[in-house]
């Protein structure tokens, strides 16, 4: 069974998100290619919507979020940001943001990010927010908001529970693309692949997924969210 819905930009008359189902898997596909996928306040706003609406589908097994043409995100749209520089505007846009990311980390489901071209600032982030990820051989991660005068904040609160300390900390103060392999060895994701075989993984890791019952991966997931921090007797408890 596939079934494909999208989230219409009125403007441009082009799809924010594409929206996927086979065999109880889901793929969300950010769909501002020209933009490098963007995270414009209308990508949020659609993305948003996609996430709750299958967090809600007992149905679903396993998300996969992707992104079409070249990146699979650039992070925010700096050039909306321009547009719009008063603090309020701002700070609305981050907490949309941020909704979006504990949404990926509160819904049911396990969420893998299938990342290919270019994962950068929040879009970094949102690969460290997602539960797992696969990378092709010639992806490229960075919080480069550093390059600009501008520490990148909300990504750092995945990176620093994604990565090492002192490895979130060299991507944060230094700006600097890390390849697909170091990802994999840091643990931004879960191993890199060649480019070809990308789909091929991200598939055979989804077909896993949702093999297994439903309520040990949501219970297992939300278990796991809950021990990330504690102390060993509370993480205890908590199993």
């Amino acid at each position: 069974r596939l079934m494909v819905k999208i989230q219409m930009d009125t403007s441009l008359e082009e799809p924010f998100v594409v929206r996927t189902t086979r065999d109880r898997i889901e793929t969300i596909t950010l769909n501002r290619p020209t933009q490098f996928n963007a995270l414009s306040s209308e990508m949020l706003a659609a993305l948003q919507n996609e996430l709750d609406a299958v967090a809600r589908d007992r149905g679903i097994r396993v998300v996969i979020i992707a992104g079409n043409g070249r990146a699979f995100c650039a992070g925010h749209d700096l050039r909306e940001m321009q547009r719009h520089p008063d603090k309020a505007w701002q700070r609305a846009l981050f907490d949309r943001c941020s909704r979006v990311m504990l949404t990926i980390a509160n819904m049911p489901q396990p969420v893998i990010a299938r990342v290919h071209g270019v994962a950068t600032a929040a879009g970094c982030q949102l690969v460290a927010a997602c539960d797992l990820a696969v990378a092709g051989q010639s992806a490229r991660f960075a919080t480069s908001g550093v390059n600009l005068g501008l520490f990148c904040s909300t990504p750092a609160v995945a990176l620093t529970r994604t990565l090492a300390p002192k490895h979130a900390a060299e991507m944060l103060f230094t700006g600097e693309f890390i390849d697909a392999a170091l990802a994999a060895q840091w643990g931004l994701v879960n191993r890199c692949v060649g480019d070809n075989a990308l789909d091929d993984h991200i598939q055979a890791l989804a077909d896993t997924l949702a093999s297994k019952s439903s309520n040990a991966l949501s219970s297992g997931k939300a278990l796991l969210r809950r021990m990330n921090g504690a102390t060993p007797t509370d993480a205890y408890a908590m199993a």
